[in-house]
């Protein structure tokens, strides 16, 4: 056991999963701390000439540091035809948008609460 430790200690600090014992293990990273509540309502842009949007209240992103909010609005397509009420799941990072996926049917997003703009 000493001959392993030695050969660790010249090699740094191992892993923090690693199997050797604790005092030898590198300290876990502390997690980033959270950003400051997004205004959602003031981030949503005119791309796609959206109507009637609403947004939901952001929480903490479990992916990683930010925040996650829902937005549902009426778009029209590039080409400018009606595409009808659409929601997104929005990522925000350092106060803009970083993501945007749409919502499929067993997302969290269809049971939230809306708030116009």
């Amino acid at each position: 056991m000493t001959g392993a430790a030695l050969m660790l200690a010249g090699c740094g600090f191992a892993d923090v999963r690693s199997p050797v014992p604790e005092f030898l293990r590198a300290k876990a990273p502390e997690p980033a701390p959270l950003e400051p509540v997004p205004d959602v309502k003031h981030m949503f842009t005119a791309a796609s000439q959206p109507s009637n949007v609403r947004v939901s209240e952001p929480r903490p992103n479990l992916r990683g540091p930010g925040w996650t909010a829902c937005v549902k609005a009426e778009v029209v397509s590039v080409t400018g035809k009606p595409l009808g009420t659409q929601m997104y799941r929005v990522e925000i990072s350092g106060g803009v948008i970083a993501d945007r996926q749409k919502v499929e049917a067993e997302d969290t997003c269809t049971a939230e609460n809306y708030e116009p703009i």
